[in-house]
């Protein structure tokens, strides 16, 4: 047998294989990556009973950062994630050549300024440490909101999308700015005077959301999301899954176990239709 006739029947083989995991693959089960927290929480409490009833059965996989669900995304390990908002999965999906697309938004739990140190964004000293997300997107909340309070001045027609550090052009307070990993956030609190902190990782450390001395208003770009694989926005898991957000069932839990969430729209018209 040639070699070229060896690797015609091992590339063929490859395929066939291939081709019989995808077959294998039951088509009513869904994996979705989450972080721990309320985001996993809302698929365990909503939207898998919701599916369930349909027949499907639903695989949470946990994870504590915000890369390798996009990877495991993309490469076929899991069907759906839900962690980012869209500014970061399209950052991300750039960047690392992925054909990863936004499916349904979902309730999101403000980014907000918190304090072991302070009862009040009155008590800011000059000087006074302040804890932010280091990834671009979320950092950048952090600053808009900063300069909303007069803590720092970011430069003329600065985009809120993508400021940094590199706009700030004024620190009156002469605030030291200390990036960290977004997760490690809560626990900066014991050496910050103030941190902001991503609500999802305030509710994991036992942090209330109404703790918080002051929260962000989410625009649209920073309202979190499910996000699939590009190929499959169209199936019917994908339709499926969607629908189990937009349900009003999935409103009531929302508005039992997730209060102080800001609300997609979709939420907020069937809550205004109910009235």
């Amino acid at each position: 047998m040639t070699i070229a006739r060896r690797t015609l029947i091992l590339s063929a083989l490859t395929l066939a294989l291939a081709a019989n995991f995808a077959a294998a693959k039951d088509p009513k089960e869904i994996v979705i990556g989450t972080s721990a927290g309320p985001y996993a929480d809302q698929i365990k409490l909503g939207i898998k009973p919701i599916l369930e009833k349909q027949g499907y059965k639903i695989k949470l996989v946990e994870f504590n950062d915000y890369v390798q669900p996009n990877f495991a995304l993309a490469e076929g390990s899991l069907d759906a994630n839900v962690f980012q908002h869209i500014v970061y999965l399209n950052k991300f999906a750039t960047e690392h050549k992925l054909a990863l697309t936004d499916l349904v938004t979902i309730p999101t739990a403000p980014i907000a300024i918190y304090s072991k140190k302070h009862k009040s964004l009155d008590e800011v000293k000059e000087g006074s440490s302040v804890g932010v997300p280091n990834d671009p997107s979320n950092e950048a909340r952090a600053l808009v909101l900063l300069d909303q309070l007069g803590w720092i001045k970011l430069r003329a027609n600065f985009d809120p999308v993508r400021a940094s550090e590199k706009d700030i052009v004024g620190n009156p307070k002469k605030i030291k700015i200390i990036p960290l990993e977004a997760a490690q956030l809560p626990r900066s609190l014991g050496d910050t005077d103030y941190s902001f902190i991503n609500g999802n990782y305030a509710l994991a450390a036992g942090i209330k959301l109404t703790e918080a001395l002051i929260a962000e208003k989410i625009s649209a770009n920073y309202i979190n999301l499910v996000a699939v694989r590009t190929g499959d926005k169209d199936k019917q898991f994908a339709k499926d899954l969607a629908a189990a957000y937009r349900s009003r069932e999935f409103l009531e839990v929302t508005n039992k176990h997730f209060a102080g969430y800001s609300k997609p729209d979709y939420q907020l018209a069937l809550q205004s239709a109910k009235k």
